[in-house]
């Protein structure tokens, strides 16, 4: 007989718009120009999206210098890139789009806006993350990356000097508070960012896993050991009560062993994690157990971006 298990499904999960619409354009573009079509860097950090798209016909290089046949379109990642990378299209005579996520591409803006007015500026982020990578080469002066508390205090800015600030993201929102209170604390004269720079669906996603992390025992998190927004998830459902808090990268070799009758199981999707995964780890576990699912939702999200126009072109 079928043991019942509590399953608390976090709402809202999955992909965000903007991983939507990254997906969307590397498949428009091919259906548009036929396949090979070129990604510069993991489209999303996700391994079974980024293996699907190689399926129907993408290839993923790391730098432009990796294509083969210049006669392809490219595209760039979700994360965005470095002012360099479009020169360097350019001078190639590549034919390129980019999927650059418009909740990223407003914080290469403001970086952009914070130069012109000549003021350091301080990036809260992830050092070597594609997405700081990407807002570091929006300006041609230093911009002072920290990780942490420690960092800020060690910045070689004069204390009496006005600063400014931007983030990734894809950061915890409470650790993300904590160093910006530090930055405030600090530097009394500061120009922010008009709104968070943390995207609706990172903060989305990890109040959803707060609001439901002490009823589980087990806490699993699908999504990419590369993915920030999965890590951070990870941590979240740790801090905020359940005993176990896992990162699921392969549902096939899920060891469901640790598991009995008594377990109580959260499962979420990070932004860059389909559904499927969901139904994919549902089904394992429905192997052995007989499931009482029970569906939280934090918030409704309606947030849609469009791709190019010219990608919805004829040829």
């Amino acid at each position: 007989m079928n043991k019942k298990l509590d399953i608390y499904l976090a709402g809202p999960r999955g992909f965000c718009a903007g991983v939507e619409r990254a997906i969307l354009m590397v498949q428009e573009a091919i259906k548009k120009y036929g396949a090979p079509v070129y990604v510069r860097h993991e489209i999303v950090h996700n391994k079974y999206v980024v293996d699907n798209l190689k399926s129907e016909g993408a290839i993923f290089v790391e730098e432009l210098s990796e294509i083969d046949q210049v006669d392809r379109p490219v595209i760039f990642s979700a994360h965005g890139v470095p002012k360099s990378v479009p020169k360097e299209a350019e001078k190639l005579n590549l034919l390129y789009y980019d999927a650059t996520c418009p909740l990223v591409s407003k914080i290469h803006r403001e970086v952009e806006n914070f130069e012109k007015r000549n003021l350091p500026v301080i990036l809260i982020g992830h050092r070597n993350h594609p997405e700081v990578i990407g807002t570091m080469g929006q300006s041609s002066k230093d911009i002072y990356l920290v990780e942490n508390k420690e960092d800020v205090n060690k910045l070689p800015i004069p204390k009496d000097q006005q600063i400014a600030y931007v983030t990734q993201t894809t950061l915890s929102v409470d650790d993300t508070k904590e160093i910006i209170d530090e930055i405030k604390l600090l530097y009394s004269n500061y120009l922010e960012p008009k709104k968070k720079d943390i995207c609706y669906a990172t903060t989305n996603r990890q109040e959803a896993v707060k609001s439901i992390a002490k009823n589980c025992d087990y806490f699993f998190v699908l999504g990419s050991k590369n993915s920030s927004n999965s890590l951070r998830l990870v941590e979240v459902a740790k801090n905020y009560g359940s005993k176990h808090s896992i990162l699921v990268d392969d549902i096939e070799n899920l060891d469901l062993s640790i598991i009995d009758n008594n377990s109580k199981i959260g499962i979420t999707a990070s932004a860059s994690s389909p559904e499927i995964l969901v139904k994919k780890i549902l089904k394992k576990i429905e192997e052995n157990f007989e499931l009482n699912i029970i569906e939280s939702k934090y918030e409704q999200e309606d947030t849609h971006f469009k791709i190019p126009q010219k990608l919805k072109e004829a040829v």
